[in-house]
């Protein structure tokens, strides 16, 4: 395992943290080596289900040679493969960085979340721009090294939440800094999936993709379009089996994955980080069933306290997944929307989900006529990047952003692991007070994978 980073005080985090984004918003004028009408040489690590999305949005929007494919499922790699018959494709890669690491601009990580890491940060220390999907990474410390490396490539970067390109986040934004509502004293995020540890009777009504409560006593033969060996990557060694495998089955696993928390909660609670300008949490407290060794809830409960910031005062955000709601929702105040994020002002409160917002109470705002937006708004989140890429703006997710975004998910499930509230301390990654929290926010690879640090 990596040594610990030194210690810094909180002031000296900060710092580096406005400097890193600061950083990444000069990334498109520093970093981008190619002029706008120039093709970009891109590289797809993971190109089924989501990584196939992305190829194919990617390539759509046009400018860019598909120069390397790689994918640990042969037939999403022989898919990928007949589309783009002039790239060179891999089942690894290690061996896709060695052989053409040198030799490419960009690079799309669409893998597992737990490799999400370790196929990125070869990528920034080469100093290649970089679109990772959600979450940035796997733990707090794999999310903060990925940060760091990126501050430090000064190359263009996003992470995959789509929606944060769109026109209703970018107006709630704007709307929330207008202070329309007044000074936010708390904000709370619901969205209704409810996948994970559960009776069988509620995996069935929730429409769960498997329903198991327990680690497989008995494995089973891997398929053989699937290297189990590269799948598993740094995670450790078990057997293979279908409770795992095919996605999005492996999220629920905590050696795989994080749950709905760092999966939606890389949307959903984007928007009030983005528009209360949240930086990392003081305090974290989560609620819901025993923790499982093994599994991550299908309902629980994250409450956030997050000191002031600037001019704004403090402010407590609380999650809510599966069958967990705000009391307002559950007393009939507000609209019971399935998925939602509520702001709660001195003057009113904002309800928005991904497509629409409303102000309430409704006849409060009735005259009320919102100010012309002044954020641009990009063709696409995809669209953004590969502009980025060419020197054309900035991208609206870079990992300055994104990486303490998924840092504060992470500490959700942390506090909820533990099962006591944890003070963090942002600077040193610890919990205050907390030894038992070490393990869930940092792990040891297997042999033979490392972040290279």
């Amino acid at each position: 395992m990596n040594a610990r980073p030194p210690r810094t005080n909180r002031r000296t985090f900060f710092s580096f943290a406005a400097a890193a984004t600061a950083t990444a918003c000069q990334s498109s004028q520093l970093k981008a080596q190619s002029g706008p009408n120039d093709r970009l040489k891109v590289a797809f690590i993971g190109v089924g289900g989501r990584g196939a999305r992305n190829l194919n949005t990617l390539v759509s929007t046009g400018g860019i040679d598909v120069v390397a494919l790689c994918d640990v499922d042969s037939r999403f790699l022989q898919a990928a493969g007949e589309q783009h018959p002039r790239a060179t494709r891999f089942r690894d890669f290690r061996k896709l960085y060695d052989a053409m690491g040198k030799s490419v601009d960009a690079v799309v990580v669409s893998t597992t979340e737990h490799t999400h890491a370790y196929a990125t940060m070869p990528a920034l220390q080469l100093g290649k721009h970089v679109y990772c999907e959600k979450p940035l990474a796997y733990n707090v410390y794999e999310t903060r090294q990925v940060t760091e490396a990126a501050a430090k490539a000064n190359v263009v970067t996003q992470m995959g939440t789509q929606i944060h390109a769109s026109e209703n986040y970018r107006r709630v934004v704007e709307l929330i800094q207008s202070g329309v509502i007044g000074p936010i004293s708390e904000a709370h995020v619901w969205v209704s999936r409810a996948w994970g540890l559960q009776s069988e009777q509620e995996a069935i009504e929730h429409k769960d993709r498997v329903f198991v409560d327990r680690r497989p006593s008995q494995g089973m033969t891997p398929p053989d379009y699937l290297d189990w060996d590269l799948w598993l990557g740094p995670a450790p060694q078990r057997p293979f089996h279908e409770v795992y495998f095919p996605g999005p089955k492996w999220y629920r696993w905590w050696d795989f994955g994080n749950g709905t928390m760092s999966d939606l909660g890389s949307h959903w609670n984007d928007l009030p980080y983005w528009a209360l300008r949240l930086d990392a949490p003081r305090t974290v407290e989560s609620f819901g069933p025993p923790p499982h060794p093994e599994i991550a809830p299908a309902s629980m409960t994250a409450v956030y306290e997050y000191g002031p910031r600037d001019n704004l005062p403090a402010v407590t955000l609380t999650w809510y997944q599966g069958t967990h709601k705000p009391e307002r929702w559950q007393s009939g105040e507000i609209p019971p929307w399935n998925n939602g994020v509520l702001f709660v002002g001195s003057r009113g409160m904002l309800l928005s989900d991904y497509r629409k917002h409303v102000l309430l109470p409704e006849e409060k705002f009735a005259e009320f006529t919102p100010p012309p937006l002044k954020m641009p708004i990009p063709a696409s989140h995809h669209h953004e990047w590969l502009a980025a890429c060419r020197g054309e703006g900035e991208t609206g997710s870079p990992f300055s952003y994104a990486g303490p975004l998924t840092e504060a998910n992470h500490l959700g499930n942390v506090a909820y692991r533990v099962g006591r509230r944890i003070v963090w301390d942002a600077p040193s990654m610890t919990c205050a007070g907390c030894p038992e929290a070490e393990p869930f926010l940092r792990g040891v690879p297997r042999e033979g994978l490392s972040l290279g640090l």
